[in-house]
């Protein structure tokens, strides 16, 4: 999703600027892990925000069906009172708000499926910002360590072809640790947990609908 996007491509961009040509990589790499964390925090707001709008559309729905069954109740008298054109607009009434009612069923069906998407996101960046705390001692010697190199190699002066070998092979040394520390802090490309979120929204909304049909049914 695009809060974990925005996550990878900020801690991409760092190292990149980190590795090759940061002036303090330990302040650069911290800045790296404060970004994550205010980035968390925003993330975990979002989800209470989310959750609390389930919770009012919840309330708006149990509402809703108390004024649909009162309605309700309302023909039933007038049905009984032999009013018909009293009877059918309580009717009338009832058919208003029972398609409120499913309206509000598809939005907070989606509502749920925005909580667990965005609880998901939550996780996964947990997961990616305690990996980053752990490595950040070993991104920071692997800093030092390529830059360590590449000034080696710019400190020996020009020596026609050798010269020319020689920073090749250091620009392919920085260029390993830089993916070698990218890899480090975000790991391969895994889709396992999306694709579960996938197969839990499609089963929730196929609940739904199956419980809706079953109302409309009776």
């Amino acid at each position: 999703m695009a809060l974990l996007d925005r996550v990878a491509t900020l801690v991409r961009a760092n190292l990149n600027d980190l590795l090759d040509k940061a002036e303090n990589p330990e302040k650069m790499l911290k800045q790296v892990i404060l970004d994550m964390e205010n980035q968390f925090m925003q993330v975990k707001t979002q989800v209470a925000i989310a959750l609390a709008d389930l919770h009012l559309l919840e309330k708006k729905k149990a509402e809703n069906a108390e004024k649909h069954a009162e309605w309700m109740r309302k023909a039933e008298l007038a049905v009984d009172k032999k009013d018909d054109g009293l009877a059918r607009a309580a009717l009338e009434r009832a058919m208003g708000f029972q398609q409120l009612g499913e309206n509000l069923d598809q939005q907070i069906a989606d509502q749920e499926a925005q909580v667990e998407a965005l609880k998901a996101a939550l996780k996964r960046l947990e997961v990616k910002l305690a990996e980053a705390r752990e490595k950040v001692d070993l991104l920071i010697v692997q800093a030092r360590r390529s830059r360590a190199t590449r000034r080696a190699a710019d400190a020996h002066p020009p020596n026609g072809e050798s010269h020319t070998f020689d920073r090749m092979r250091s620009k392919l040394r920085r260029e390993e640790a830089i993916n070698r520390a990218e890899r480090e802090v975000l790991g391969s490309a895994d889709d396992v947990d999306l694709r579960f979120h996938v197969l839990e929204r499609e089963e929730k909304i196929d609940s739904l609908l199956k419980e809706l049909k079953a109302k409309r049914s009776t």
